[in-house]
């Protein structure tokens, strides 16, 4: 069976996600994040980057969020959790590149600008900068998510990976000190992802919620 580390908000909501739309059995194992559990001995162990997600599979043990969603393309074909054909395949590995090398880079700057400066001016600075440039990188993911009220994906007329990706990132805006519903297609798209019944267990796992929550202490 397969087992999936993941963190309650983190990237890793994509493979659990894409884990459910496939219909898969596997099994979670949450890092608490805000406890340092991701650089403790044991999941060192199992991922010495110390990051979430990790995903095993028999004697395979892949990390970083692009990796597991295409090891789970690849294992689910029929899911629909990467597009099959091209263009559209293309278009949304493009996409998927540029959400986890650009923004999701970007919004690492804001959270945890110790890791790319040791003075605190210069800390404030990368904060402030890079909170400007994940706003222009969602407004610009915003007009590629499909209209308020229209019933498609970011790829097609069914969820993927993409648009778990994209609920991330809009998640994330409450953290940068950004509205969500500044987003409006990107809200919308959220909304109706996490609303999806097949999704109400990761929902939950999750303590999915798009507006920012104080971080838990437990």
């Amino acid at each position: 069976m397969m087992k999936l580390f993941f963190a309650p908000g983190a990237c890793s909501f994509v493979p659990h996600v894409s884990l459910a739309l496939a219909g898969a059995t596997y099994e979670l194992q949450m890092v608490k994040l805000h406890k340092g559990e991701q650089g403790s001995p044991e999941f060192l162990a199992i991922n010495p980057r110390g990051q979430v997600p990790v995903l095993i599979d028999d004697d395979r043990v892949i990390d970083q969020v692009v990796a597991v969603v295409l090891y789970l393309d690849e294992q689910f074909p029929e899911a629909g959790i990467l597009p099959k054909t091209q263009p559209a395949r293309s278009r949304a590995l493009t996409t998927l590149a540029w959400m986890n090398g650009g923004m999701h880079a970007t919004f690492a700057h804001i959270f945890m600008p110790h890791k790319f400066a040791s003075d605190a001016d210069a800390k404030a600075h990368i904060k402030i900068h890079n909170t400007a440039l994940f706003e222009a990188q969602l407004h610009q993911l915003d007009a590629m998510c499909p209209a308020v009220g229209s019933d498609q994906w970011l790829t097609s007329s069914q969820p993927c990976a993409l648009d778990a990706y994209a609920t991330t990132l809009l998640r994330w805006s409450g953290l940068a000190g950004l509205s969500p519903q500044a987003f409006p297609r990107i809200y919308a798209l959220a909304n109706r992802l996490l609303a999806l019944p097949q999704l109400a267990e990761v929902v939950a796992a999750e303590r999915y919620q798009l507006e920012p929550a104080p971080r838990p202490t437990a």
